[in-house]
């Protein structure tokens, strides 16, 4: 292949009007993008698998040498003065974060308060932020041709492992380094789009939860005494409710003592990096190499996790046939196990579970199903966004029998009229004396909650 350098016009002007810094290191980041996307392009043309990262990291690398060395040739061509070696040194440095960092994403990765950002192409970004507004802010790249690159290069960098994201596999599911969630897709969109969901709350307690609203100290106590008395729990909601910062709350509550197992499809948790928990195995799907081989999804990392004696199991978020494993572990003696599901309402987690589990290879029938999950869940924890935006618990069942087709539950928190969670139907006494023993104190309400 021959690299046509890209003449830009920064790179030429005339000397009374020399590009500060700043716009020297832009231009050189643009020119060698255009470089490797031009290469990336020619190779897919003549049907050439892609560079592999460290390949497209070497050749950008050396392209960037080569294109400082061209406009250095040029000033000496005209008679002007070259960089000096420390300013040149700075301009190379800066290009090349650009290039192989998190280019355009880190500005808006570096604010605290954005959320969510979706690009639609390198140009339609939008951005979401703590306090609920959502905007569209500046390009995250220079084509789209470059966003795929810069994609790459966050792939490349999203674990000891390499994801391909190219026509042939044309969307990608990776953690960014501060620990964000980025899923993308190219060639069956109209153009390559990337959603990143941010993190702010890595390390979220309870009580940093309450604080922020998302129930009050009577749930508060209720949420900690469900742990402490290793009651399985499944956490429940709609899409950025907030159903992982939870599941991380709750699990804060687990003793340090514990062995815990976690189980993802991409990780998120992060238990095996906090001070809290000593003894954590880590575990995440793996997608099939490019010869379609050597997938592990969640369902098989349950029964291996199984094998690893865990006091908890911690499944990240129940999506299809890894159901039938969950319920086993939590009714096989792994009691205060946790996971999340997507339902837009605490009783539509039952029909979820049902769905996943008939289309498990283990094909259960919906009685079976309802009777699995009686013995395996003890509560369901709704959450979703008050009437004024917020995050917030909004509904917590206690399952209690199955009969036939239908699952029985009490709905012991319901969502009141600005969808927060209030008081319902009472504990079951047997419940409240297990909680009891972990030093729970029900709170006098008219619905009759005490002890």
């Amino acid at each position: 292949m021959t690299l046509i350098p890209h003449q830009d016009a920064a790179l030429s002007e005339p000397a009374q009007s020399l590009p500060s810094e700043k716009a020297l290191s832009e231009s050189l980041r643009v020119e060698v993008a255009q470089l490797l996307v031009a290469d990336a392009q020619d190779r897919e043309e003549k049907g050439e698998r892609p560079r592999s990262a460290r390949q497209r990291r070497a050749l950008g690398e050396r392209l960037l040498t080569e294109t400082l060395e061209r406009h250095t040739a040029r000033l000496l061509t005209r008679g002007e003065k070259a960089l000096e070696k420390e300013a040149e040194r700075r301009v190379m440095s800066a290009a090349h974060g650009a290039l192989f960092g998190l280019g355009g994403l880190q500005q808006l990765l570096d604010d605290a308060e954005v959320e969510n950002i979706d690009a639609n192409g390198c140009d339609g970004v939008f951005v979401r932020y703590a306090d609920g507004r959502k905007e569209q802010v500046a390009p995250i790249a220079s084509s789209d041709g470059e966003l795929v690159e810069l994609i790459r290069t966050v792939a490349a960098r999203g674990g000891e492992e390499e994801r391909r994201f190219d026509r042939a596999v044309p969307r990608l599911n990776v953690q960014l380094p501060d620990g964000s969630r980025m899923f993308a897709v190219m060639a069956v969109s109209g153009r390559v789009s990337l959603s990143i969901r941010r993190h702010r709350y890595p390390r979220a307690t309870l009580a940093q939860l309450r604080d922020l609203g998302a129930f009050d100290e009577d749930l508060e106590q209720l949420l900690r005494a469900l742990v402490r008395a290793r009651k399985n729990i499944i956490v429940a909601g709609g899409t950025n409710v907030g159903k992982t910062t939870l599941l991380r709350a709750l699990a804060s509550e687990i003793p340090a003592s514990e062995r815990l197992v976690t189980i993802e499809d991409t990780f998120e948790l992060g238990l095996h990096q906090d001070s809290l928990h000593p003894d954590v195995v880590p575990m995440q799907a793996r997608e099939a190499n490019i010869e379609g081989e050597g997938a592990i999804d969640q369902a098989e990392l349950v029964r291996w996790g199984l094998r690893m004696a865990p006091d908890r199991v911690i499944v990240g978020e129940i999506r299809g046939a890894e159901v039938v494993p969950m319920c086993n572990a939590m009714s096989q003696g792994n009691d205060g196990s946790l996971s999340t599901i997507h339902a837009s309402t605490s009783r539509g987690v039952f029909t979820k579970l049902a769905a996943y589990a008939v289309q498990a290879p283990e094909r259960l029938s919906l009685e079976a199903t309802n009777l699995l999950v009686a013995s395996a869940v003890h509560f369901v924890i709704h959450l979703a966004r008050d009437t004024s935006g917020r995050r917030a618990v909004s509904s917590i069942r206690e399952i209690i029998d199955a009969d036939g087709g239908q699952l029985i539950s009490n709905e012991v928190y319901r969502p009141g009229p600005d969808r927060r969670a209030v008081p319902a139907v009472p504990l079951r006494a047997a419940t409240l004396d297990d909680l009891a023993a972990v030093g729970y104190r029900a709170p006098q309400t008219a619905s009759g909650w005490s002890l």
